[in-house]
């Protein structure tokens, strides 16, 4: 048993020698997470696992007993979306949206353990959530902008 987006989950023993990202994706039909590199390099497939930021392409579902995973999915309240996501909007960080979800979770667990976090602490946090768009600057400044706001 594991939650998922606060939500009781059981793993069947079929998938127990599957990643998370491919259970998240095949079984639980969330899509936020991406494959990218699957060998945990990219970031795309990044969720947050008892509130920190993994790599879903190279966590094993056989690791999931008692943990919290949370999904991009997972993120909203209702019709209230989280702060990061507001603070992605509003700094019109999405260009092709690949890597978006990575990008997202990442900065959370972030802001989840550090609400005021340093320069260096935000580029170590950010690190491997690779953006073939670049929008590496307009990242930094949402993330900034979602401090304030869950301060």
């Amino acid at each position: 048993m594991f939650v998922l987006n606060g939500e009781r989950q059981d793993v069947l023993k079929a998938w127990a020698d599957e990643t998370l990202l491919y259970l998240l994706r095949e079984h639980f039909q969330l899509k936020g997470a991406k494959f990218g590199c699957g060998v945990g390099v990219c970031g795309a497939c990044t969720v947050i696992v008892d509130g920190e930021a993994v790599r879903s392409c190279t966590f094993p579902t056989s690791a999931l007993e008692g943990v919290k995973v949370r999904t991009i999915e997972g993120l909203a309240k209702g019709h209230s979306m989280h702060p990061v996501q507001e603070a992605w909007l509003a700094e019109s960080v999405p260009q092709c949206g690949y890597c978006q979800a990575g990008q997202i979770m990442s900065a959370v667990a972030l802001l989840d353990g550090t609400p005021n976090p340093s320069d260096e602490e935000v580029e170590t946090a950010m690190d491997g959530n690779l953006c073939r768009c670049g929008t590496y600057a307009r990242i930094r400044k949402a993330i900034a902008r979602a401090s304030e706001a869950v301060r």
